[in-house]
This record gives structure tokens, sequence and C-alpha cells, in this order.
């Protein structure tokens, strides 16, 4: 009697062995790196899909392709040595057309989009993306191409749930390395990406996990959150954790191959290298329950926090922060109103923040640390304290007498206001800021002052101490209440 449970336990295990892994070779890809094998990786995915799902198997090898249109209960599986390749579209064929939206004036064509992408899927659920290989866009435009068959994201998934991404190396993803939109249940997991625009895009999702990640995006940012109107309808982005990743603006594919270079052009707007952890910009939802921690910024843009076109940002807790060579604020928290969103949006909200723990060196001195709001519409209770900073230096007695334009409308960053009058700290627009245990200092002169409030409601400097003596006052008030300092 056990002979024969035994024979049936094997061949029950053949049986499943066979119905739930599909090898893409046995339909047809050659893995050549020239063939385009997309007609028979979705042969795969569909034969997986008819009995309820299935692992996709990519065998050591170069998989050319266009777009891979993934299904419900379908794992693909890169084993080592496996590359899906982006290939270049020729003569108008290529990757599936971007579908049509109502809604591409609030947000870039690459976030009004999705199926115009090396992989993709809309309204799925349980999808895995995992193992030791490559996905290579090399065939991916970075910019937002309307031409016919052209491709701008690695991988994008829209209004999904229950997705994992683990362990694949990716590189030169085009606009995106991955795009998720309004996707719940998502963990991203050991990723080492090194690409030309964006990493990692988490738009509109819940309860997301980002973990052990290397991103590097000289280009543009590296791990970003937003909530934009891409869906059509408003949607938060909320319980998220960033935890430790890697972040950084080296060249394209050094920080892949490990030489770690600096000699590519920089970032399009103003020169500046980008490759950093960001709320925002499209932000006409809101962001709340957000943690990250234990995160290196390295050669890149620092920390930001924005949210300007009509969404509620609350609840954030930053913490075990370390930089090194930022090219900007290290700290940027802006409330504005540029409000790429419907007809009628208030303007938002930023509230009840706090950052903890972070240390700094050499970062670039024109901005500062920038908290900004409008007037009326107050940044409030901010709370930064454990902090080091070592700034570059630099600023002369003229700057001190700048006066940053508002200019709420602009797409938000630090050289919006264009030099900033303060030295460690420029705040405006705000309410119950707290600043605590904090040590400032300079690797070179800097004569502006180290502080300035500007409409300011109610702030605390507990044993802050600023290394700075060609200041020529330590804080200067506009419009603002007399500081607690202790």
């Amino acid at each position: 009697m056990k002979r024969y449970v035994g024979i049936l336990f094997v061949m029950l295990s053949v049986q499943l062995e066979a119905s739930t892994f599909y090898n893409v070779r046995d339909f047809g890809a050659k893995g050549d790196g020239k063939t385009i094998d997309s007609p028979s990786i979705n042969k795969a995915i569909e034969a997986a899909a008819k009995v309820g799902g299935g692992t996709i198997i990519f065998p050591a090898g170069t998989y050319a392709s266009y777009s891979v249109r993934l299904k419900s209960n379908i794992c693909l599986q890169l084993e080592a040595g496996a590359i899906l390749l982006a290939a270049f579209p020729e003569n108008g064929i290529g990757y599936d057309a971007a579908e049509p939206s109502e809604f591409t004036k609030f947000q870039d064509f690459g976030h009004s989009h999705w199926q115009n992408s090396l992989i993709w899927g809309e309204n799925l659920e349980n999808v895995t993306i995992c193992g030791q290989g490559l996905i290579d866009g090399a065939g991916l435009t970075r910019n937002e191409s309307h031409l016919p068959g052209v491709g701008n994201k690695a991988v994008s998934l829209k209004l999904c749930r229950n997705v994992i991404m683990r362990d694949v190396k990716m590189q030169n993803c085009g606009h995106f390395a991955l795009l998720a939109t309004g996707v719940d249940n998502l963990t991203v997991d050991n990723l080492l990406i090194d690409t030309n625009r964006d990493g990692l895009d988490i738009d509109c999702c819940r309860n997301v996990r980002i973990s052990n990640c290397t991103v590097n995006s000289p280009w543009d940012d590296a791990i970003v959150l937003k909530a934009s109107y891409g869906l059509g309808f408003f949607r938060d982005t909320e319980n998220v954790t960033i935890t430790n990743c890697f972040v950084s603006g080296y060249d394209r594919g050094s920080v892949m191959n490990a030489t770690y270079q600096r000699d590519e052009p920089q970032a399009p707007d103003q020169g500046f290298v980008t490759g950093r952890i960001k709320c925002g910009t499209e932000s006409s939802g809101g962001f709340k329950n957000i943690a990250i921690t234990n995160c290196i910024f390295e050669r890149c843009r620092g920390l930001a926090l924005e949210t300007v076109d009509g969404g509620i940002l609350q609840d954030i807790v930053i913490s075990n922060i370390t930089m090194r060579d930022i090219v900007n604020s290290p700290i940027f928290l802006r409330l504005g109103a540029r409000m790429r969103s419907p007809e009628n949006t208030a303007v938002g909200e930023m509230k009840r923040i706090t950052i903890d723990n972070v240390n700094v060196y050499n970062a670039d001195s024109r901005y500062g640390c920038l908290i900004s709001g409008l007037p009326n519409h107050y940044i409030e209770d901010v709370k930064l304290s454990n902090i080091r900073i070592v700034y570059k230096g630099g600023g002369t007695s003229e700057q001190a007498k700048l006066t940053p334009p508002e200019s709420e409308k602009l797409y938000p960053e630090p050289w919006m206001f264009g030099l900033i009058p303060s030295s460690s700290f420029y705040i405006r627009h705000a309410k119950n800021i707290e600043i605590s245990d904090v040590d400032i200092s300079f690797m070179q002169p800097d004569f502006r002052p180290s502080v300035q409030l500007d409409d300011v409601k109610g702030s605390i400097f507990r044993n802050v101490r600023i290394t700075q003596p060609d200041a020529p006052k330590k804080f200067v008030l506009i419009n603002s209440d007399e500081p607690i300092i202790k």
C-alpha cells in the first residue's frame, strides 16, 4: 500500500510541476538577443493563466522583447544569467500603444499611460517578478514619446493588488523602472536599479513595503511617492515604509558595475544630479502614514516632501538617515499651489512631520534647509531633532539681503526661490516648528545669518549649535513670533 501511495505522490508532484512551471523556451523563445521573444513569452503567460496561474521561467539567455502582458496569479522568474531586453522599435512596430486617457492634463504623459511598457498589467492580483536575472530597458525612451511602437517604462502596474518585486536587477529603464499606480499590498525588496530617469514611482498606492534596495538615478528621483490624478479620481498614497535603501546620483551604470563614476553631464534642470527619496511632485491626492528609515543618500539631492496640487501630506516619520555630497537642500519641505488638479481643488496641507537622527556631510549651502508654505497656508507641527549638518559654506553678505519670491505655482525645487538669505534654516509660512539637538558647521566661511524666520508662528530651538563665526547674526525675524530658545 505504501508503495502505491508513493507512486501516486510522485505522479501528482510531476503533474503539479508540469502545470505550474512554464519555460519560455518551450513556447518558442530563443533567448539569442536578436529574435523578438515577446510573442512566446505572452503565450507562456496565457497558457498559465488558463489553468489559474503559474511561474514563467526565463533560463539563462537574452530575451529581446516588446510588451509583456501580465495576468493574475503569474510569477515571472528571471534565473541567473537571464536578461529580459527591451528591444528597439522598428518602423513603428514595437510596444503596445499608450491607451487613451481623459486626464492627461493633470500629470506627465508617463503617469497617464501604462500599456506602452516592457512589462505591464491592469486590474490584476497576485503578481510576482523575481529572480537573479536582469531587466534591461535599452530600447525604451526616457522621454514622453507619442510615437507608435515606442515604450517608456520597464514595469507598469495599474489598479492591482498583492504584488511582489524581489531580487532582480534593472538598468536603463526609460521614464520609470517601476510605475505602480493604484496598487494595494505592494512589496519591493532587494532590487538593484541603475537607470536614466525615475527608479521606483509609487503613485496612489496603499500598504507598500520598500526595503533593501539600491537605486541610482542621476537624472531623476530614485524612490518617489506620488498621488496623481492619473486614475481619474483622487487617491492617497498611504501606509508606506521605505527602509534600508541606498539612493544616489552617480553616472548611469556605474553603480551596477561598482565604479561609482562622476563624469556624466548633470540632470537637465538646473544642472543638479537627482537620485533622492521624495514625496511629490504629483500631489492631487495626499500622503499619510509614511515611515522612512535607515537610508543612505549619496551624491544626490536631499530629502524632499512636497504637496503642490491640493493633497494633504500628514503623519510622516523619517529617521536614521545619512547623506553625503548633497547638491541642494538636505531637507526641503514645500507646500505650494501649482494646482495641477481638477478645477476648484483647494490648496493642500502639510502637517505632523517628524525627522530625527540625520547626519549630512558636504551639503551645498546655497539653499540651506528649507521649510516653506504659502501665505495663509502654513506648514504645521514639524519636529526636527538629532541632526548634524556640515555645509560647504561660501554665502555672501550680498546674498543675505535677498528676499526669496513666493513662486507658489512653480515646480517645487529649492532653486525656485533663488539663493537663500540664511545659511542653515530658512522657514516661511509655518506654525509650531520645533528644532532640537542640532549641530551645524561650515567648510568655508559663510556671511549670511544662520536662521531666517518669515511669518512663523510658534517656534522652538532647543540645544541648537551653529558654528558660524562669520555670521552677522544668528536669527533674522520677519513678521514672526520671537522663537523660544533653550
